[in-house]
């Protein structure tokens, strides 16, 4: 099934990657009022083929198709007195540019590579992430009213030939008992002396806070950008590391130490731009000694060995035992993020646990085994149990109800927005070059007789 509001996956940053300069532009289509131009299409051709993301069809049909549809969404949505956030766009920006970045190497290699300074940029794709914001929420409009009930969903799955019933993989649902090994005080006491040397090696003007985020941060990623994490409003850093990193006035000093869930930091502001700031840090975390990591699996077997006697339930082993918030309060059930539902497909799993519990059955619980928090990215110990298994299989009702309903409500979505657009097709000016009409379209109704 293709999936709702596939315009969206079209829209494309108009920033002229390495646009051809000699091309003399000419206005295409018409759709209302609004124009588009071969150097759009030429600007989102280029930049398809320098992803490598395929184009089903002659690009010159496709394309502009896209274009317009994205013009018939804005416009309405300007009818419907849909509005954005600016601060959400411009987080979207910044992060997008902080991207670019870190992949090409620095501010200048990227305006060079787009051949756009850094402002002109920036608006190209301030233009972009509004538009999208708007289309999807003018989207979500238009559909919002659409559900199913259990009686839709059985007529719509009774419906289906066999072949047509979708496959479900193989899934499994867990509960986890989660526990971080505690850190020595001497260990936290390292740390610490390490970072008071680096601040005290900035201050003093040592050494550049970029070149030791480089070589000692803990945080890889921030790490290869010499520590900066790119402009966040402060709903976007942990609250500890907030409050420091925007109470920051001077940018040659480097803050106090920050103990926040993922270690030790020490910041460094860069620039405040409104209500969102761009710093560097440096992370360091403190390693939990072989003994102690021993003691934890150790107190963990023990607690396995009484689930298995019937001496404790599992649940009650979460409430004693669990230190992992996102779990505790909920009997230990892990939830995926990716579906909203506690059922993982193997591959959705940490890696640790999917090699743990492949090869379990339903009521089994595991041994102790380490692993890295995927939220914090510390070190735990844990145990599992299978709450249940599901094998590959056609979806049926049973077992499957929620996910055919959401493939059912997809279908309806997907089939409403069709007609939305073949409708605004006939309620609309358009008007198509000549040399630009020779396509099958998507949507046949572009041309008009």
């Amino acid at each position: 099934m293709k999936k709702p509001f596939l315009f969206l996956s079209l829209i494309s940053m108009a920033i002229g990657l390495h646009a051809q300069k000699n091309i003399i532009d000419e206005v295409i289509w018409i759709v209302g009022d609004e124009a588009i131009l071969r150097s759009e299409v030429e600007e989102q051709r280029i930049r398809a083929q320098y992803e490598g993301t395929p184009i089903q069809g002659d690009p010159y049909c496709v394309i502009p198709e896209q274009i317009a549809i994205n013009k018939l969404f804005l416009h309405q949505a300007v009818l419907d007195s849909i509005e954005v956030s600016e601060s959400t766009v411009m987080n979207q920006v910044e992060n997008r540019l902080n991207f670019f970045i870190s992949q090409i190497g620095s501010k200048e290699k990227m305006e060079e590579y787009f051949r756009k300074n850094t402002p002109a940029l920036r608006e190209d794709l301030r233009v972009m992430f509004r538009d999208q914001m708007i289309i999807q929420q003018m989207q979500q409009k238009l559909v919002g009213d659409i559900k199913s009930t259990p009686a839709d969903v059985r007529r719509f799955f009774n419906g289906l030939a066999v072949d047509s019933i979708p496959m479900v993989p193989a899934q499994v649902e867990l509960q986890i008992v989660s526990f971080e090994p505690p850190v020595p005080m001497e260990e936290i006491n390292r740390v610490k002396e390490r970072l008071r040397e680096f601040t005290d090696r900035v201050n003093t003007g040592t050494t550049d806070f970029s070149i030791l985020a480089r070589l000692y941060s803990e945080d890889t990623e921030s790490a290869k950008k010499g520590g900066e994490l790119g402009f966040m409003g402060r709903g976007q850093l942990v609250p500890e590391f907030s409050a420091v990193a925007f109470n920051l006035i001077d940018p040659k000093k480097v803050s106090r130490i920050v103990q926040t869930e993922f270690g030790f930091h020490i910041i460094q502001l860069i620039e405040k731009r409104g209500d969102r700031i761009n710093c560097r840090h440096i992370l360091l975390k403190p390693r939990v000694s072989v003994e102690q990591k021993n003691l934890a699996i150790q107190k963990l077997d023990s607690v396995a060995t009484e689930i298995r006697n019937g001496k404790i339930t599992f649940e009650n082993a979460v409430m004693n035992y669990s230190l992992d918030k996102n779990t505790a309060m909920n009997a230990g059930l892990m939830l995926n993020e990716k579906s909203g539902t506690s059922k993982f497909e193997y591959q959705d799993l940490p890696q640790e646990v999917a090699k743990i519990v492949y090869g379990m059955n339903v009521g089994e619980v595991s041994k102790p085994f380490s692993m890295i928090d995927p939220a914090t990215s510390k070190e735990v110990v844990a145990i599992v149990k299978v709450k249940s298994k599901t094998e590959n299989h056609r979806a049926n009702l049973t077992d499957d109800y929620q996910m055919l309903k959401n493939y059912y409500e997809g279908i309806k979505r997907e089939e409403f927005i069709n007609n939305w657009i073949v409708k605004k097709q006939r309620e609309t000016y358009i008007s198509i070059d000549p040399k630009w009409q020779n396509c099958e379209f998507q949507y046949p109704g572009w041309i008009k007789n």
